[in-house]
């Protein structure tokens, strides 16, 4: 959610878009390509890690996320600018809850718009990724996920993921949302027991492929449900934390010396240089 992704809802998808803010038809291509080449990269490279290293499971998720955080980081830069590269309902949901107040977020109908994107184009992406490496198009996952434990690593997970995009948009870093973000994820593929999903259409979009990225469809409901608690916690923690959003610059620091800043003596120098000349050359005779 960096501050490119936060601008007034649109009355109408063809009407000139408010705040600067591209079209919602513009906006919604950006959240399905940029979501399906997300799921792409976890399935895709989950099955590559597979193949590579058959025997070895720690191998296969160093692979995995290593892969993950780098295309990340690189979809956040090649879609934030258009659409705020949220590649998942919660973050979509937030920033609707955020910028309510404000409208500054996204309005109601772009969150729905926005979360049905992104579940069509993880799928797609699922199915893209099965594809390439010669696999049926469509398949069901039979990789179980279900305890306690992994439930509690998607709270987890989303919840820090949350917390790292609000913080870096209410503390003035949203530019730094792109390594910050894709760091995180990567962080938590290994500190959390679920690998950290923490998004409900990747979860969803997972479920079409029987690989090592793979989750059953009835495993998947549990994680959405942690996934939109872990939100909620997220988005509280940072509030909490930065009730109230910086914006512009930091003021100029004074200058020891003198006890005035910088910017002082700048502009005395300014008006001492639009002096009439006739004035500074009579000044130091009157002294």
């Amino acid at each position: 959610m960096s501050d490119t992704a936060t601008g007034g809802p649109l009355p109408d998808s063809k009407a000139a878009p408010r705040g600067g803010m591209p079209p919602l038809a513009r906006r919604l291509v950006a959240e399905f390509l940029g979501t399906g080449l997300l799921v792409a990269v976890v399935v895709g490279s989950g099955i590559a890690a597979q193949r590579l290293s058959p025997t070895d499971t720690g191998l296969q998720l160093l692979q995995n996320s290593l892969t993950t955080v780098f295309g990340l980081g690189v979809l956040i830069l090649l879609f934030g600018s258009l659409s705020g590269a949220h590649f998942n309902p919660v973050v979509s949901a937030v920033d609707w809850v955020v910028g309510r107040r404000s409208r500054t977020g996204l309005s109601g109908r772009d969150v729905l718009a926005y979360s049905v994107a992104q579940i069509l184009g993880g799928i797609g992406g699922a199915l893209l990724a099965n594809v390439m490496f010669g696999l049926a198009a469509v398949q069901i996952s039979q990789h179980v996920r279900a305890a306690p434990g992994l439930w509690l690593g998607e709270l987890v997970a989303t919840a820090g993921l949350i917390a790292v995009i609000l913080t870096l948009a209410r503390t003035g870093r949203a530019s730094l949302s792109a390594a910050s973000v894709a760091a995180w994820i990567g962080a938590a593929y290994w500190f959390t027991s679920s690998t950290s999903f923490a998004n409900p259409a990747v979860t969803i979009a997972r479920i079409f492929s029987d690989t090592f990225a793979g989750i059953a469809p009835a495993s998947a409901p549990m994680f959405i449900v942690f996934q939109v608690l872990g939100a909620a916690l997220g988005m509280g923690l940072a509030l909490y934390l930065y009730p109230r959003r910086r914006r512009g610059r930091a003021p100029p620091r004074p200058d020891r010396r003198h006890g005035r800043s910088p910017q002082s003596h700048s502009a005395d120098r300014r008006e001492d240089a639009t002096r009439p000349e006739l004035e500074r050359r009579i000044q130091p005779l009157s002294q």
